[in-house]
């Protein structure tokens, strides 16, 4: 079942973006870059926002976890980030501020390609 959920997730998340963006390429005449442009944008907010939400998990050695000795790690998936539960009850987050403007960028920027095809499309 984990692995069912896994591969509709990925269908979800690059295949069917992937699929779209390449059909408004084709019927829309644009250029090349603008489709590379968007899949490198996309994958790279999806990387990094994979990052961003389980940089405070534990995985292999527990001792490198940033919330191994101040208390739990929580994770939220969107917006992206990663937080240690202290034992005072207050979320204190574990990300910088860069990481995150590379997720956002990456977002807008997978954003904006599709709407920029989109305008070109009805344009012609």
């Amino acid at each position: 079942m984990k692995s069912l959920l896994l591969l509709t997730a990925l269908l979800a998340v690059f295949a069917i973006p992937t699929a779209l963006v390449w059909w408004l390429r084709r019927r829309a005449q644009v250029p090349s870059w603008m489709l590379s442009v968007f899949l490198l944008a996309g994958w790279t907010a999806v990387v990094v926002g994979g990052a961003l939400s389980q940089r405070a998990q534990p995985f292999l050695f527990p001792e490198t976890s940033p919330c191994h000795s101040t208390g739990a790690p929580v994770s939220q998936y969107f917006p992206p980030d990663s937080f240690c539960l202290h034992d005072d009850g207050e979320l204190r987050t574990v990300n910088g501020l860069t990481s995150k403007f590379v997720f956002w960028a990456a977002f807008g920027t997978a954003l904006a390609v599709p709407g920029a095809m989109a305008i070109r499309a009805v344009r012609r």
